[in-house]
Order: C-alpha cells, then sequence, then structure tokens
C-alpha cells in the first residue's frame, strides 16, 4: 500500500514543512513510492500549486457562520486510501480497528485555504467550507463532536485525512469547524473530541463561558415561575427523530418534567422549558445527581 512509503519521502525538508503546517495527502503519499516528492512533479493536477502559499490562511473574505451547513451522522465504509498504519518523521502510526468510545482532550488547530481544492489522505478533495478534519489514527472516515472547552461550543465533523503532527495537537480541524468553534482568529483551542455513531446522542456541553446561574426570588407556585421564564435546559441533540422520541420518554420519567423537541434540518434537540433561573438550576442538579452530564443552559 502507498502508505507504507512515507517514510522513504520524509527526509524532504520543504515536504516536511508542508506536513507540520496542516494534513497529510494522498499525493503525498504515493509520491514517496515513485521516489520523488509532490514538489518536483511538473504533472498538473489537483495539487498542483499546493505550495504556492508559505503560510496557511482564512479565505480573504470571513465566512458567515449562517452559510456552514451542518453535516448528518451516518454509517459509512471504511475508506480505500488512507487506513494503513504509516511511519513519518520516524514515529509509527497505527490506525485503530475501530472509533467507538474514542475520547480525547487536548489542543485542536485548523488548516485553510493552502490545503483548498487538495486531495486528503482517503482520495478526497478538501474543502475548507465544509466541517470536516484530520486525526493520526481514526479510521477514515469517522465522524466525532468536537466541543471548544474554552467557550462550549460544539460541532460534528468527519474526519477524511491525516494529522495534525505537532505533538501538542490531537486534531486539525477545517477552517469552517474552527469558524463554528469560535477559535478561527486564535488558531488554536483546547477542545473535546468524541467518535459518533448514528444511534448515540449528541452530548451538550455547558458554556465555559456562562455565569453562574442566579436564583431568582421565590413569587410563588413552581408552574407560575416557569411559566414567566425565559431559560431552557437541553439534554441532548439527536440525528434519528426516534432516538430523541425514546429519549424524551426517559426524560419525562426521570424528571417528571414537561419535554418538548425542538426539530431543525438535520437535528432534534430535547429541551426543558421555559424555566426561571432556579428552575433551571434545580433541574440541573436533579440531573446531575443521577449520575448524568450537565445539560446545556440556553440563556434568554
Amino acid at each position: 500500500m502507498p502508505w507504507r512509503c512515507i517514510s522513504s519521502v520524509g527526509n524532504s525538508e520543504q515536504m516536511k514543512n508542508g506536513l507540520m503546517a496542516g494534513a497529510v495527502s494522498v499525493t503525498l503519499l504515493l509520491s514517496g513510492c515513485a521516489g520523488y516528492s509532490a514538489l518536483e512533479s511538473q504533472d498538473p493536477g489537483p495539487n498542483a500549486g499546493r505550495y504556492a502559499l508559505a503560510q496557511d490562511r482564512g479565505p480573504a473574505r470571513p465566512l458567515n457562520e449562517a452559510d456552514i451547513q451542518d453535516i448528518a451522522v451516518i454509517h459509512e465504509p471504511p475508506s480505500r486510501g488512507g487506513n494503513s498504519d504509516y511511519t513519518l518523521f520516524g514515529q509509527r502510526y497505527q490506525i485503530m480497528d475501530t472509533a467507538v468510545g474514542y475520547q480525547q482532550e487536548g489542543y485542536a488547530s485548523w488548516y485553510g485555504e493552502k490545503f483548498h481544492g487538495h486531495t486528503t489522505s482517503n482520495g478526497e478533495i478538501y474543502d475548507m467550507y465544509k466541517l470536516s478534519a484530520a486525526h493520526t489514527t481514526l479510521p477514515l472516515p469517522t465522524f466525532v463532536q468536537v466541543t471548544n472547552l474554552e467557550n462550549g461550543r460544539q460541532v460534528v465533523v468527519r474526519v477524511n485525512d491525516r494529522g495534525p503532527f505537532h505533538e501538542d495537537r490531537i486534531i486539525d480541524l477545517s477552517y469552517a469547524a474552527a469558524v463554528r468553534l469560535g477559535f478561527a482568529e486564535q488558531g488554536v483551542a483546547r477542545v473535546r473530541v468524541e467518535a459518533l455513531t448514528p444511534e448515540q446522542p449528541l452530548r451538550s456541553a455547558p458554556l465555559a463561558s456562562a455565569e453562574p446561574i442566579q436564583a431568582a426570588p421565590n413569587t410563588g407556585s413552581s408552574e407560575g415561575a416557569r411559566s414567566s421564564g425565559s431559560y431552557w435546559l437541553q439534554f441532548g441533540a439527536y440525528r434519528e427523530q426516534a432516538a430523541a422520541e425514546r429519549f424524551r420518554s426517559h426524560l419525562e420519567s426521570e424528571l417528571d418534567e414537561s419535554v418538548v423537541i425542538e426539530s431543525g434540518s438535520d437535528l432534534h434537540r430535547v429541551r426543558i422549558g421555559p424555566l426561571t433561573a432556579s428552575a433551571a438550576e434545580r433541574l440541573q442538579q436533579e440531573w446531575e445527581r443521577k449520575g448524568n452530564d450537565k445539560p446545556l443552559l440556553i440563556r434568554p
């Protein structure tokens, strides 16, 4: 397989700089077997001019977050390319047999225009405006949920590339994903990465920057306070409506509360509300006491 030949091109300083800037292209891997680097090839193609930019960057016109399209988590067969073990810069990378149960916290970076329109490690074309990512050892493709631990924002991306090859980073995100997570300007953010399957819910994360909930004065019955509140709690988000319905029934039996499902174009969000601040805090604590993750607080 072509990936076995990565180490044969690992001494090229120019290639090393390119790889360190972002993800590895399948073209680079194939070129190692041919005995010359992609930088030396004069044959124009999808990767022609890949290193025309000395430094990676975002697009000249900032991306409007509203234009970013969410992706659905679906079952996909393993890619024909990019799933063999490989050696790069003297380090051996062994591809995971399965992504099920994968979870890790660390730093994320992003890659953009320098690699836009060029081949990814599994043979697809990188589009910095789509929600994708690179990982060193996850099977290709894998869907993961990425949570920015600095602001609580989340995004689902599809891993279809290899990288990043920095010791302190665990995932390289597309420019669009970095915009969605709110760190495109900073370049690096601390994140949690969790592998997804179509059957499991997306975990909600409390906003790291949110101020503590201030208890509202007791103005009467809980029902009266609830009707005048404007807070919501989100307990989960599902791709499949049937899964959301099942979780709603479970949630209603556990908390004895009325639960609603708000359906968007691709997600079904399971929520309770509207609530006063004190009622929201009480439900968060009750749900955590049952051994669950703290639900996401949605402020007015």
